[in-house]
């Protein structure tokens, strides 16, 4: 009997821990990965998976709809070296296929980065791009010229683009030929 409660009492703190650990990394199983950016395409929708709901329920997200958009997420650069914001990065990409999209810095618990200027992100209507539609975007704490996304003094960091009214279903055939910005790591102080 005793042997018995041993056992119940370590399948429970095992199937505690697995789910800890479960809903502190990404949401859910079933991430596209492109380059250094990761979606979810299913987190908003009613068919997500268990482990997708809980994550969400923890954290207090409020994902947008399938249909309404989607989510990409950077937490490393196109060498795979984790984001710093002690580096200057440059994205460099052209038009997304969303009605409109946004990129912001936020710090790991998910909130905006402060930061010097108090800005904290750009949208897709915003930016100053090259005749061919091409963009560049300097991401760095010192202000640069140009399209410039700011970074605080908090070294851990994300970066986020939302494409909006571009849901799964617009972009689930062409993730493969979908070109993301790049993220190239300039200097570090």
């Amino acid at each position: 009997m005793r042997a018995l409660i041993i056992v119940v009492f370590a399948a429970l703190g095992l199937g505690l821990a697995a789910t800890a650990y479960a809903l502190r990394g990404e949401p859910g199983f079933d991430s596209v990965r492109l380059g250094p950016w990761t979606t979810w395409p299913h987190l908003g929708g009613a068919d997500i998976d268990p482990y997708e709901r809980a994550a969400i329920a923890s954290e207090g997200l409020a994902p947008m709809g399938v249909n309404e958009g989607l989510l990409f997420v950077a937490r490393a650069d196109d060498q795979g070296a984790p984001l710093d914001s002690r580096c200057a990065y440059r994205l460099a990409g052209t038009d997304l296929p969303a009605r409109v999209w946004t990129l912001a810095a936020y710090r790991i618990d998910g909130r905006p980065q402060p930061n010097v200027a108090d800005r904290y992100g750009l949208t897709s209507a915003g930016l100053l791009r090259s005749s061919s539609g091409d963009f560049v975007i300097e991401a760095a704490r010192e202000a640069r010229p140009g399209n410039w996304l700011p970074l605080g003094d908090d070294p851990n960091f994300f970066l986020a683009l939302r494409l909006y009214q571009a849901g799964a279903s617009t972009l689930s055939k062409a993730y493969e030929g979908l070109s993301l910005p790049t993220i190239s790591r300039e200097a570090c102080s």
